[in-house]
Formats: structure tokens, sequence, C-alpha cells
């Protein structure tokens, strides 16, 4: 299986599409409609202090009634956030998104954050790697 360095490369985009904690919730949904994503790494210069998706929007915007041009990133992110490295295997990455119930997993090597996947990226990777094998066990039954 693939590493998850291997999905980064293979990515439509390759920079980190990231936002500061102070800005504004209303910033993080236009970036977040402009690059139709569901989830933005939140970077202070080049330290990784959360992720914002739609989902913290929802919950910690919309269902508690504040404003997205008022309410900073920080106030409403997802602090706590998980990672991994690029040589871990999309199996193993699924398996940490999957036991966290998390959509969205930055790849962080040497303290920096080079990437971000989703778990569609990952299903569609293994989707992928399973039509392969199964192609190849067939030819090899066939033969």
């Amino acid at each position: 299986m693939k590493t998850l360095q291997q999905l980064l490369d293979g990515k439509k985009y390759k920079e980190v599409i990231s936002i500061a904690p102070h800005r504004p919730v209303f910033d993080a949904l236009v970036i977040l409609a402009e690059y139709k994503i569901g989830a933005l790494i939140v970077l202070d210069g080049q330290n990784l202090v959360g992720i914002f998706s739609e989902r913290d929007y929802a919950r910690e915007v919309i269902l508690k009634g504040k404003s997205s041009k008022t309410t900073a990133i920080n106030e409403v992110m997802t602090s706590k956030v998980l990672s991994a490295k690029p040589d871990d295997t999309v199996e193993h990455a699924m398996s940490l998104m999957t036991e966290h119930r998390i959509r969205h997993l930055p790849v962080i090597e040497n303290d920096k954050v080079i990437g971000v996947l989703s778990i569609g990226d990952l299903v569609k990777e293994t989707i992928a790697y399973q039509k392969e094998l199964i192609k190849q066990l067939q030819s090899y039954i066939n033969h």
C-alpha cells in the first residue's frame, strides 16, 4: 500500500491551505468555498495550532449563535490535532482516522505541515489498491 507522501504527491493542490488563528471565521469559509475543501489547517507562523472544519463551523458558530464575521478561528477551531508522518501507510492513516472519527489528517515532517489528507483521499486510494489486487489475482488464477 502507498505511503502518505505518495498520496500527497498526487494531490491537486500541492501547497498547504491554511489560515492564521486570529482571522475571522468568515475568511475561512471563503477559502473553504474557493478551494472546495472541508477543512483548513490553522498555523501560527509555521506552527500547527489547530484545524478548522465545516463541522467546527456548524457546531461552534451556527449552533451557538455566533457571528462568522466577528468570531476568530482560534475561538472555534479544534486545537487537539492528530497528525501522521509522510512514511506512514494509507492503511495506518485510515485506521487512525476511523478510530478517532476525524475526516482530515495533517501530514507533518520535521515539525512542519507538508500536506493534509481527507478520509476521501484514503478511501479512493484503498479502492484503487483493492481493484489492482483483484486484477492481479484474477490474472494469476487464469494462467
